[in-house]
């Protein structure tokens, strides 16, 4: 597969591409983990990013975890090798998936050269971005309180011929029991989409 590596009228190319939307997934994740109380407030600090206060983990372990992920991630986008992220909230316990966070992944324009259509512009992305972790943000407001104490784990799904860390294993998809979905707002980039949404455990007293 041929990546263009240099910027075409403006636009950005797959590369270019990939590290916004890593860069996205990693402060995604965080927003979330931070949002769900997957770890205490005192566990991460604050960021500005996309003209936003961003909650970024300070946790050294959880940090180094995140950016090995990510790592693979920018690699895989780049090659237009992967078509979902997905971060599953589990149980500590029981390791029953209590949330799935799912971010579906397009590839729009391989080569970064599609003439027709203008360069987007960086306010737009922003705007689209913004939206998306508002909407993390407000999910406390539709979502159950977690009340289990909860693990997390994240999910890529990569093409048959991507080259995967030794370290890395096979998983189940993880998938919510008796779930409820919301579909959230998507962002695109010259050459990238993602569409985002959440399925979460319906409570069945509420049935």
């Amino acid at each position: 597969m041929s990546v263009q590596t240099q910027l075409t009228k403006g636009k950005i190319n797959l590369k270019g591409s990939a590290r916004i939307v890593t860069e996205f997934f990693n402060y995604g994740i965080n927003s979330i983990l931070f949002q769900r109380g997957i770890y205490p407030v005192e566990d991460f600090e604050v960021k500005k990013k996309y003209g936003l206060d961003m909650w970024v983990t300070n946790d050294i372990s959880v940090a180094q975890y995140l950016s090995k992920i990510m790592t693979a991630v920018e690699q895989w986008l780049a090659q237009g090798a992967i078509n979902k992220l997905v971060l599953a909230v589990n149980a500590r316990d029981t390791r029953e998936t209590l949330e799935r966070w799912q971010f579906d992944i397009t590839v729009t324009d391989e080569q970064g050269g599609d003439d027709q259509k203008p360069a987007k512009s960086e306010k737009a992305l922003q705007m689209e971005m913004q939206a998306i972790f508002r909407q993390i943000a407000a999910s406390v407001s539709f979502l159950p309180i977690i009340e289990d104490k909860c693990t997390f784990n994240i999910l890529v799904y990569a093409d048959e011929g991507a080259e995967v860390p030794t370290a890395w294993t096979d998983s189940d998809p993880l998938h919510v029991k008796n779930a409820e979905h919301v579909r959230l707002r998507s962002f695109s980039t010259d050459a990238h989409r993602v569409e985002a949404m959440v399925a979460y455990r319906r409570d069945t007293d509420l049935c």
